[in-house]
C-alpha cells in the first residue's frame, strides 16, 4: 500500500511537471494524450489524477501561481526595491506570455470556479503587496498604483501578445512602456536616470527599465 501510494504521489507530480511544459509549448490546447506519453504513463492514470483538461490546468495555473508568490517573497529582502519589483513583473509576464489561452480556459463557469480565481488571485496579491510598499517608499512607483492594477496590465499584455509571431517578446516591448507610465518621472526619463530608450526590464533583474 506504502509503494501504491508512493507510486501515485511520483506520478502526479511527474505529469504536472510535463503538464507545466506542454501548456508553455503548446497553451491551454496541450494534448492530454502528449502529456501521458512523455511522462510516460497510460490516459487512464492522467485521468485519474486530473478528471477532466480544466483541472489539469487548474493544477498547473496553482503551481505556477505557487512559485510566483515565493519568488515575490524571496524578492521583498533585495537591496533595490525598483529593481525586484521589475524582476518579479518580468517573471510574471514570461509566465503569462507562454501559458497562451489559459486566460479564457479558465474563465469562471460557475459559483466554484469564481471561488477558485479569486483565492489564486488573492493570494498572488498578498504576496507581491510588500514587493510593492517598498518600490512606493523608494519612490520607485507612483502612489495609487495597486498590485490588482500590476497584475492587470500585464495579464492584458499577454492577452494581446497572445496571437502575435514572437509573444514574448512584444509582451516584453510592452511592459517596458508600460513600466514607464506607472513611474514617478515628469521629465520622461525612467527612475534612475534611463531614457526612454534605454534597457528594458526583460533584459534581466539588473537593468534599469
Amino acid at each position: 500500500m506504502t509503494t501504491q501510494r508512493a507510486d501515485a504521489r511520483r506520478n502526479y507530480a511527474r505529469i504536472l511537471a510535463v503538464a507545466e511544459a506542454e501548456v508553455a509549448a503548446h497553451g491551454a490546447d496541450a494534448s492530454l494524450e502528449q502529456v501521458a506519453r512523455t511522462a510516460g504513463v497510460g490516459s487512464a492514470t492522467v485521468r485519474r489524477h486530473f478528471p477532466s483538461r480544466r483541472a489539469l490546468l487548474e493544477a498547473v495555473f496553482d503551481q505556477r501561481i505557487d512559485a510566483l508568490c515565493v519568488r515575490a517573497t524571496d524578492l521583498t529582502v533585495a537591496d533595490d526595491p525598483r529593481a525586484a519589483l521589475l524582476e518579479w513583473l518580468t517573471a510574471l509576464t514570461d509566465y503569462a506570455a507562454s501559458a497562451r489561452g489559459m486566460a479564457d480556459a479558465l474563465l469562471p463557469d460557475g459559483a466554484g470556479d469564481t471561488d477558485h480565481v479569486n483565492a489564486c488571485s488573492a493570494r498572488l496579491g498578498s504576496a507581491v503587496d510588500p514587493l510593492l510598499t517598498r518600490a512606493r517608499q523608494a519612490g520607485a512607483v507612483t502612489d495609487g498604483v495597486t498590485t490588482t492594477d500590476l497584475i492587470a496590465m500585464v495579464t492584458g499584455i499577454a492577452l494581446a501578445t497572445e496571437q502575435r509571431p514572437d509573444p514574448a517578446a512584444e509582451a516584453h516591448r510592452l511592459l517596458s512602456l508600460a513600466v514607464r507610465g506607472i513611474s514617478p518621472d515628469p521629465g520622461g526619463t525612467a527612475p534612475g536616470g534611463t531614457a526612454p530608450g534605454g534597457p528594458t526590464a526583460s533584459e534581466g533583474p539588473t537593468k534599469r527599465a
